[in-house]
């Protein structure tokens, strides 16, 4: 059961709007805030205890970060409809003692973290993570580094664009040597930030990324795809020009991404496309998931019937939340040379936790009983 629920209706347009906090550590809860078209209570209420999982998974005796609770928020809106500025803009007004006490949040899907700074500063608030910065001695600190954090740019794109994926392809590298494959090629679904970037440090590591679909289609070679081109290429909403396509590229209809053969497969855009349906095209040896949510528990358990693992959400994408905790707490200084070496030796740890214990286990059950664990663990050691 959720610690709170918050139904919230627009005086204005009738559409609604979500917070659900499903656990508290020391008063606080961590997750962000998504706006999509048919975003439900029970979409939100999942969320939300996955991000109590993400909390809970990452946690190390002696760092200075104690994972916090974890909650979600969303509305049920189009980004990309006119009103939608105006309805977050109420519902953050409505829901506003919550975050100011409990409720740290960010971007998620279909919102940027600017335009989140921008109507929270309007009323009155220094930043969306004022209840964890509560919890600080020197918050002046900790400010700082978070402004140095979010100021980084790698490769003309900044650093809190990057971790998440970074963090993806760690653990899609990680668990298939772990099963005896040395991945050499990965389709991605998604070409935002998470997708984009997963995309990139796989290439760099010697993955060939054969496929990448987008809002417009799908984007193949056999060759492999030139990743950094097509990020030079991309939109604010992660849709690639497809004039930096090279000859030998391939397009055809987005649903295709499934039928790819490939090493790896990553959903990195949308919750729910992976449905029994779907697991029965899929050609690839692992599934990531990048994004949250994507795969259902029947396709899941199909998946696994054939073979496939199922990199679980809560571990896979997890480190675009743990990075901002490291920052803000200061456990890493605020530079990518720390962030990525912080990933790399978490997430490689998390995958040879969860694939040494899951003989007889999907990864996510062997997740979620780390998770569950080291939950406990917080709770003896900060009750409160």
């Amino acid at each position: 059961m959720s610690l709170l629920e918050i139904t919230w209706t627009d005086p204005v347009t009738a559409r609604h709007g979500y917070v659900v906090i499903d656990s508290l550590v020391r008063g606080v809860a961590s997750g962000g805030l998504r706006l999509r078209e048919g975003c439900s209570l029970e979409e939100v209420r999942g969320l939300a205890r996955g991000m109590s999982l993400k909390e809970a998974l990452v946690y190390v005796p002696g760092d200075r970060y104690v994972p916090l609770g974890g909650a979600k928020g969303g509305i049920d809106i189009d980004p990309n409809n006119p009103d939608s500025p105006a309805v977050l803009r109420r519902f953050l007004t409505a829901v506003l003692p919550v975050v100011r006490e409990q409720w740290n949040t960010g971007e998620d899907f279909g919102i940027k973290q600017e335009l989140l700074d921008e109507v929270t500063a309007d009323l009155g608030l220094s930043s969306t993570v004022e209840a964890a910065f509560a919890l600080l001695d020197d918050q002046a600190a900790a400010r700082e580094r978070l402004r140095a954090a979010m100021a980084t740019v790698v490769d003309g794109v900044p650093l809190a664009d990057l971790v998440g994926g970074y963090g993806v392809a760690e653990a899609a590298l990680a668990v298939a040597r772990w099963h005896g494959i040395e991945p050499a090629s990965a389709v991605v679904q998604g070409f935002g930030s998470i997708g984009g970037a997963t995309a990139r440090y796989l290439r760099r590591a010697g993955v060939l990324v054969v496929a990448v679909a987008d809002r417009d289609g799908l984007m193949a070679c056999e060759d492999g795809l030139d990743v950094e081109a097509m990020l030079r290429a991309r939109d604010g909403r992660g849709v690639v020009d497809r004039s930096c396509l090279r000859p030998g590229d391939r397009t055809g209809p987005g649903a295709q991404w499934l039928d790819v053969p490939a090493d790896l497969l990553v959903p990195a855009a949308m919750s729910y496309v992976i449905g029994t349906s779907e697991a029965a095209r899929v050609r690839a040896r692992i599934v990531v998931e990048g994004a949250n949510l994507p795969t259902l528990p029947e396709a899941e358990t199909l998946l696994i019937g054939r073979g496939i693992p199922v990199v679980p959400d809560f571990l896979a994408n997890v480190m675009t939340n743990a990075w901002w905790w490291w920052v803000v707490f200061g456990d890493i200084e605020p530079t990518a040379e720390a962030a990525f070496a912080k990933i790399s030796s978490t997430m490689r740890r998390l995958a040879g936790a969860i694939t040494g214990d899951s003989a007889g286990l999907s990864l996510r059950k062997s997740a979620l009983a780390l998770a569950e664990r080291n939950a406990a663990l917080i709770a003896s050691r900060h009750p409160h």
